[in-house]
């Protein structure tokens, strides 16, 4: 018989104790982002999906405007957590869509600095754009009141939702911040990299979508199947 761990509730501090935790306690968290039709998101939350990701940027084919972003979000179920992507956009423009759209955290996919991201007063979530040299402690120090970090691929013109991947060599095995894992992930992959990697979360876009910002539900089902079978694996 395994003997778990006694967990207490109170003073705990925000990610050191349960980075802690042996893998096969932990439940990796699945964000499903770019969703342009209320229908997709509505299937994603019921199969299990912990968050959506609503992108408000213009030049992306999966960008919303307000009133389908508010269109979305009513239609959800309780539980399902709604974030709003955005690239290096204005702060009135932030405000604007926080003051409509009941948004739970923001993910800032830019190079907005961490004054900028925090000045908010919602939790928020900072995309790196992974390559050689870059420092994710150093990162995490700079971020440090962010819910977490997401970790996609490099792209020298497009910021995310370009369906590539990255060496996750690149990922160091500790960090003070949870990791969200993005870049090309999909149903074929995502077993072998919760297995590998162990992530608090993955992120996934292209990776389940019939055609750009269009998403196909058995996409979906098999994406979060797999993870679930990457949870299972006890090294």
């Amino acid at each position: 018989m395994v003997a778990l761990p006694v967990l207490f509730c109170g003073n705990l501090p925000r990610f050191d104790f349960f980075k802690n935790l042996p893998s096969h306690f932990m439940r990796t968290r699945v964000k499903i982002c770019g969703f342009t039709r209320v229908d997709d998101a509505i299937f994603a939350a019921r199969a299990g999906a912990d968050a959506i990701g609503l992108v408000f940027y213009a030049p992306s084919p999966r960008n919303v405007d307000i009133a389908l972003a508010i269109e979305i979000t009513s239609a959800l179920p309780a539980f399902t957590s709604v974030v709003a992507l955005f690239v290096d956009e204005t702060a009135a423009r932030i405000h604007e869509v926080l003051a409509q759209v009941p948004i739970d955290c923001i993910q800032f996919h830019g190079d907005e600095p961490a004054d900028f991201c925090r000045s908010f007063g919602k939790r928020y979530i900072k995309a790196i754009r992974m390559q050689d040299g870059v420092d994710i402690g150093e990162v995490a120090k700079s971020y440090h009141d962010a819910a977490g970090l997401l970790l996609d691929a490099y792209h020298p013109q497009a910021k995310g939702g370009t369906g590539n991947s990255f060496d996750w060599d690149l990922i160091p095995k500790h960090c003070e911040l949870p990791i969200i894992l993005a870049g090309g992930l999909d149903e074929r992959n995502a077993k072998l990299a919760v297995a590998i990697v162990k992530p608090y979360a993955v992120d996934v876009s292209s990776g389940v979508e019939a055609e750009k910002g269009i998403k196909d539900c058995q996409k979906i089902a098999a994406f979060i199947k797999a993870v679930d079978l990457g949870d299972r694996i006890v090294p």
